[in-house]
């Protein structure tokens, strides 16, 4: 967890902030113990350290600007470098400490990968009407649904092997949850790296791009599957 924080927030300070990389790199490397906090005793350590960073890194802006007109932006994109990545992936640390925390964790990379590959296979044979071409051209309406009903194919996949515990209900209801999470993590990825006017987040892995590119569904589908094992299948 700590290098893939690492290399995903080296990735998205290179794209947030490219004419600050001292700083970026400062950032990256206070931002990737933060998954390690939750690891501790007390969970509660995670939020201490969050606002230790934020007011760290604010005051480092209000004291090192060069621009005063830029400095709020860059600012802003620390913090959100932070609540993005190691946030976000720290629900993962914390879904491994739940009951049946390897099965979850399982099950929500089944959900996301037959999601993306139904969607792409789907999407690319007979996709015809745009998704969201403002932020990604190449979606389509019929991939988001071929996605969907990879990801119900994936759950149902994951309770007949190795998660009996899970009950059909649970199944469909994490698929649909998990797998439209992942779908639009993938959207807001594609949405921050138009903004920033670069293709992939990285090149780290030959022929898919960045750590960011491989993780963007599932920084927003590891929380809701977090939460959804302890609000809700817990409960019974």
């Amino acid at each position: 967890m700590l290098i893939l924080s690492l290399l995903g927030l080296e990735e998205f300070y290179r794209m947030a902030l490219p004419g600050r990389r001292v700083v970026g790199h400062a950032a990256s490397l206070a931002g990737a113990l933060l998954p390690l906090c939750v690891l501790a005793p007390e969970r509660a350590a995670f939020l201490p350290a969050l606002t230790l960073l934020i007011i760290f890194f604010a005051l480092l802006f209000l004291f090192t600007f060069r621009d005063v007109r830029t400095a709020s932006v860059e600012v802003s994109q620390v913090f959100t470098g932070f609540l993005y990545v190691p946030f976000l992936l720290a629900h993962l640390l914390m879904l491994r400490g739940l009951p049946y925390g390897v099965q979850w964790i399982f099950l929500m990379l089944v959900i996301v990968t037959s999601g993306d590959t139904c969607a792409f296979y789907v999407g690319s044979s007979i996709g015809r009407r745009k998704l969201y071409p403002a932020v990604s051209p190449k979606k389509s309406v019929e991939g988001a649904i071929g996605g969907v009903a990879g990801s119900i194919t994936g759950a149902l996949i994951a309770k007949g092997t190795f998660f009996p515990q899970l009950a059909f209900a649970d199944a469909i209801a994490t698929a649909l949850l998990l797998g439209i999470l992942g779908q639009l993590g993938d959207l807001f990825e594609s949405f921050l790296k138009r903004g920033y006017g670069v293709k992939d987040s990285g090149t780290i892995i030959p022929g898919h791009g960045g750590v960011l590119d491989r993780l963007d569904s599932i920084l927003f589908a590891a929380p809701g599957a977090f939460y959804y094992a302890s609000f809700i299948f817990m409960r019974y």
